[in-house]
């Protein structure tokens, strides 16, 4: 049975999840939101195409993984029942080269034995569009083709090209290299690549992590969320897919089936937002490039709360009969018909995640009055729009509400221009922003709280929660000492907290009543906490959930309450946001530390 304790390894061109057995169970090409050649995470087709990229050890009992310390490079070891044990290697290769990044569209494995006369069959078996056409393949001396649709991919090896295509067992007496990318021919010998981009790709990684402004506690937390959030960024446009993979269902067969390989404008500013609190500024320079492009694109429009990752905005969903769905959970979806909606939250977003490059000295392309131009009629929408109905945070498909996190999003992004202006020198426009943003302040404050109850509440004149609510201190709207903070902190608990988790909201929605906890929901609570003073409740917490990663130190979207089992997309960003943000907020510091 399908689960989701499964390592990434990726490229931020590519990416591929791998199982515990080394079984590579989704990767999508050219691209993070392309074709799933292999999709076994979903089921086989309907043609019985599995879908899968396989190193089957015969006689197979138990194996062991992790990944390379500060790398995304994963190692699996297989041991069979006869003792006999293999060593697979799998990693995509990054690493500067002539004065760039390296980031080809190419998984590379390597199978070693290590102990006995191990017998592997090699089983690679990709498919085309959505698992509706099997790949016809083509042999070469040291190749084998699979062509794919309009794409096609090699599979260079030192091994028997014939052997692997027919899937015949044999003894593996020496190591054995599988070089999975595009259909052009390799300029050297499978293993001398292999080993060559091997350390290349271990000296990036580790390199890059040197440089991350890590906390005292959980740093190996820490490394390996900001690793996978790296992994989730589209380098070649800057745009940062919510998680790796579409239709893993939030639980079991509830249709809520949704897919997340695009860039939501929110859940990027979460992204940048994190890494730039460890000094890896690069992602939002690169995200600032696409924000540009999507605002140049969109004109005077409203803004729709995700784009493709090449700017598309038409992400009509589609249902995908060919494959079942995780564990048979379907539909299987592709597209996101969210791309419809009005989310208001999205013009503070954007501004918030482009606004530290106005004041970093740090940055080579720091923001300026062009860039400040642009973002103003992100500004004005958010000045008209803030007291407007919207699906809010949570994508409502049927409902639509005047939601206070949104207005205070558009709070945000009219406060954050005015301290934009003032720094750019320009008075007028500081006090233009200024009244503007005072205006929705009084007006969430009217509107937005309940006194009755003593908390805020999710939407205008409404009698309820929800856990976006605890951003408000977060994005400066109220302070964390306002009493009023203090007591929607404590009604949230209350209201929303089951055990050790945090669901998003009580209440049923379009689809019923949500069956598992949103894993961001949680972390969210646990700053919340730190912020008004009740820093160990915080600790304990964030030690539960610490104990819900996989094997890997891995999150997916949410958290079934009564098994703990990780349910939703994966690996989720909003979740590896999450556990940076909780640690760098409950860590000792390293000046107490010694």
């Amino acid at each position: 049975m399908s689960d989701l304790d499964l390592g990434v390894v990726g490229n931020s061109a590519i990416a591929a999840l791998i199982d515990r057995r080394g079984r590579i169970v989704w990767s999508c090409f050219p691209r993070l939101d392309g074709d799933p050649v292999f999709h076994s995470l979903l089921g086989a087709s309907a043609q019985g195409d599995e879908g899968v990229f396989e190193i089957d050890l015969q006689g197979f009992t138990r194996s062991e993984r992790r990944y390379w310390p500060n790398t995304a490079i994963l190692e699996t070891v297989l041991e069979s029942e006869d003792g006999s044990k293999v060593r697979i290697v799998d990693f995509v290769p990054r690493f500067k080269m002539y004065g760039r990044l390296f980031r080809p569209a190419m998984l590379m494995r390597s199978v070693e034995p290590l102990v006995g006369s191990p017998m592997i069959r090699v089983r690679i078996r990709p498919s085309h569009d959505y698992g509706r056409a099997r790949a016809e393949t083509t042999r070469g001396s040291n190749t084998i083709r699979y062509h794919l649709g309009e794409q096609a991919l090699r599979l260079t090896t030192d091994g028997s090209p014939g052997l692997i295509r027919d899937e015949v067992p044999f003894i593996l007496e020496r190591p054995l290299t599988l070089i999975l990318g595009p259909d052009e021919t390799l300029p050297e010998a499978p293993a001398t690549l292999f080993g060559k981009f091997c350390e290349n790709t271990e000296d990036y990684w580790r390199e890059w992590v040197r440089y991350l402004a890590i906390p005292f506690e959980w740093q190996d937390v820490v490394i390996r969320a900001a690793i996978t959030l790296k992994l989730c960024a589209y380098e070649e446009t800057g745009g940062i897919v919510a998680a790796l993979t579409t239709s893993v269902p939030e639980y079991g067969a509830s249709g809520r089936t949704w897919d997340y390989r695009y860039c939501w404008l929110r859940d990027s500013f979460f992204t940048v937002r994190a890494l730039n609190r460890l000094g890896a500024t690069r992602t939002m320079e690169d995200y600032i490039s696409y924000v540009s492009n999507v605002v140049a694109r969109n004109g005077d429009r409203e803004l729709q709360p995700l784009f493709g990752l090449q700017f598309e905005a038409q992400l009509h969903e589609e249902i995908v009969p060919a494959l079942p769905g995780y564990r048979g959970f379907g539909p299987v979806r592709r597209g996101n018909d969210a791309f419809r909606q009005r989310q208001n939250d999205g013009y503070g977003s954007v501004v918030l995640a482009i606004s530290q490059c106005f004041f970093d000295e740090r940055l080579i392309r720091k923001g300026d009055v062009a860039l400040f131009e642009r973002l103003e009629g992100l500004g004005e929408h958010a000045a008209r729009l803030w007291a407007e109905p919207d699906a809010g945070l949570w994508e409502y498909r049927t409902l639509a509400n005047v939601h206070t996190h949104s207005s205070a999003m558009c709070w945000a992004a009219c406060d954050r221009l005015a301290r934009i202006a003032g720094r750019l020198g320009l008075p007028d426009r500081a006090v233009y922003w200024r009244e503007q943003a005072d205006v929705i302040r009084e007006g969430i404050f009217a509107r937005g709280w309940n006194a009755e109850l003593g908390t805020f509440v999710s939407r205008f004149g409404g009698d309820d929660v929800d856990a976006s609510l605890l951003l408000l201190a977060d994005i400066g709207l109220v302070d964390a000492e306002d009493p009023r903070f203090i007591s929607t902190v404590d009604f949230i608990g209350q209201r929303l907290r089951h055990g050790a988790h945090l669901f998003r909201y009580a209440g049923e929605d379009d689809f019923g009543e949500p069956e598992t906890a949103f894993t961001i929901c949680t972390l969210w609570y646990i700053e919340a906490l730190a912020k008004v003073g009740r820093r160990e409740e915080a600790r304990v917490l964030f030690e539960d959930v610490l104990g819900r990663r996989n094997s890997l130190g891995l999150l997916s979207e949410g958290i079934h309450v009564e098994s703990g089992e990780l349910w939703g997309n994966f690996p989720q960003t909003y979740s590896m946001v999450g556990l940076i943000h909780a640690a760098l907020s409950l860590s000792a510091s390293w000046e107490d530390a010694f």
